[in-house]
């Protein structure tokens, strides 16, 4: 380790350890790069998401405050409903008389519950493709959560749901000689919201994997809790992106795409010019590059690095623009030279690697606003 690397260490740990953190200082530190050692990047990212608060006396009754919530949810939404009321002394046949898997009520449970599991499905699917290529993501936690895997309580696991939802989630016809033909759904059966989950378990991916290698095994112990509530936080800020009847306002992913491309025009317009000559429009890439926070152009560790420089910077998401700029600048060479073909390959399979430029020519094209 060198000198320098110990030294920023070393301000990190001064930063923290002050009964009230000075926020603008840890921004300034982090906006360069967060280590890693001791746990610090995973409590600046914390801090940064407003997680935790800057008084240091607060977190442990705010962190056990917020873990017995995240319980609390888990118990709300994974148990059937059903269950749920057997669990409250009403027995099974009046929770059967009063609501039923086949009651047609809006109001019934047990048609939340159906509901529930579409989004579960795609949930499934979306956790299962969450970059299979690294080792961390294929193996079961250290820490799995005992409310679910208890034999002494009666919930039900998502997997268990997933499972049993496959089969409902397909239509079934039985002709008269018995037989049995099962296709799936039309796309316009599923319900129009559902699409707006896709994608976000590439957020999810690095704020859990930074929680759950954290070196401090009692922070490590409850990454599934603190991830979600950062999340959520972090959601509230990007969400508008997700969300396709906002796609054309100024808060919409079209308008922040649209961004991209008159920065740059501002910045260099000869490479504008020539990607609108091309016809290559922003949304070709930069919807990707947006909606996901660049988590799919780049390695897990660089993706992890950029976040620290986001996270940090008090308008994250307008640093996010000049970040996909900057890719766009730095390959300039390359696109002004190419025909539509090499240009799309290049904007859809980035090829630079060295994230700490990117985000150095970002931070040249803030300065000179």
């Amino acid at each position: 380790m060198s000198s320098l690397h110990k030294s920023r260490i070393a301000d990190f740990q001064d930063v923290l350890k002050e009964p009230s953190i000075a926020l603008e200082k840890l921004r300034e530190l982090s906006f360069s790069g967060i280590p890693c050692e001791g746990g610090l990047r995973c409590l600046c990212w914390k801090i940064l998401l407003n997680y935790l608060p800057l008084e240091r006396a607060t977190w442990t009754s705010i962190l056990a405050k917020q873990r017995e919530l995240y319980s609390q949810f888990l118990r709300e939404m994974i148990i059937q409903p059903g269950i749920a009321k057997a669990n409250m002394g009403v027995s099974r046949e009046d929770v059967t008389f009063e609501d039923h898997p086949l009651n047609p009520s809006p109001d019934s449970r047990w048609n939340t519950y159906f509901k529930d599991n579409e989004v579960l499905l795609q949930i499934d699917k979306d956790v299962r493709r969450l970059c299979p290529d690294i080792s961390f993501f294929q193996r079961a936690t250290e820490y799995p959560c005992l409310l679910i895997l208890d034999p002494q309580n009666e919930f039900e696991t998502l997997r268990k749901r997933v499972e049993q939802t496959t089969l409902k989630s397909q239509t079934v016809a039985r002709n008269r000689s018995g037989v049995t033909n099962m296709s799936s759904p039309h796309k316009n059966s599923v319900p129009p919201s559902l699409d707006e989950y896709e994608g976000m378990n590439e957020i999810v991916g690095p704020l859990y994997y930074t929680f759950a290698t954290d070196p401090n095994s009692e922070w490590k112990e409850h990454a599934e809790a603190d991830t979600f509530f950062c999340f959520t936080n972090l959601m509230a800020e990007i969400r508008d992106n997700f969300i396709k009847s906002l796609d054309d306002s100024q808060c919409g992913i079209t308008y922040k795409m649209e961004k991209v491309y008159s920065t740059l025009k501002d910045k260099d317009v000869e490479l504008y010019l020539k990607l609108q000559e091309q016809n290559i429009k922003p949304q070709f890439f930069a919807f990707r590059w947006l909606t996901l926070l660049l988590s799919q152009e780049f390695l897990l560790p660089d993706v992890i690095r950029i976040w620290d420089s986001l996270f940090a910077d008090d308008n994250r998401f307008d640093f996010l623009l000049l970040v996909c700029c900057a890719m766009l600048i730095l390959i300039r060479e390359q696109l002004l030279e190419g025909d539509f073909t090499i240009n799309m390959r290049l904007l859809q399979d980035y090829p630079i690697t060295d994230v700490c430029q990117i985000l150095q020519k970002a931070k040249e094209l803030q300065d000179s606003k």
